[in-house]
């Protein structure tokens, strides 16, 4: 189905958005450290992928995309995946710290640690 991989990236992010709120991640409220985040990343497998498509490496089915492809032949999802993925990992590494931060405040050592 066409726009398949849009509906499972939409999802990805669904189910991690309420870790903004719930847990104060503070990700999309900090939008210029996620942008510095996210850039190298995005920068890096964009290159990675359309030098790969070009050498025909690998492609990408028309069966699952939505056909728009980007300079590099790179298709929209592709782009979309190097953003969403980074971003839910982000979310979920600072809403681990918030838990962790919760149940062991700064200067409280705790046996085990």
């Amino acid at each position: 189905m066409p726009g398949e991989y849009l509906l499972l990236m939409a999802a990805c992010l669904l189910l991690t958005l309420p870790l903004e709120f719930w847990l104060r991640a503070r990700v999309y409220r900090r939008p210029v450290r996620l942008a510095i985040a996210l850039a190298p990343s995005l920068v890096v497998f964009y290159v990675w992928d359309a030098v790969a498509i070009a050498r025909g490496h690998w492609g990408y089915s028309p069966d699952h995309t939505v056909g728009w492809l980007l300079p590099g032949a790179v298709p929209l999802e592709e782009l979309v995946f190097f953003l969403v993925i980074p971003i839910c990992g982000l979310l979920t590494y600072e809403a681990v710290g918030t838990v962790l931060r919760r149940r062991h405040p700064a200067g409280r050592a705790t046996e085990g640690d």
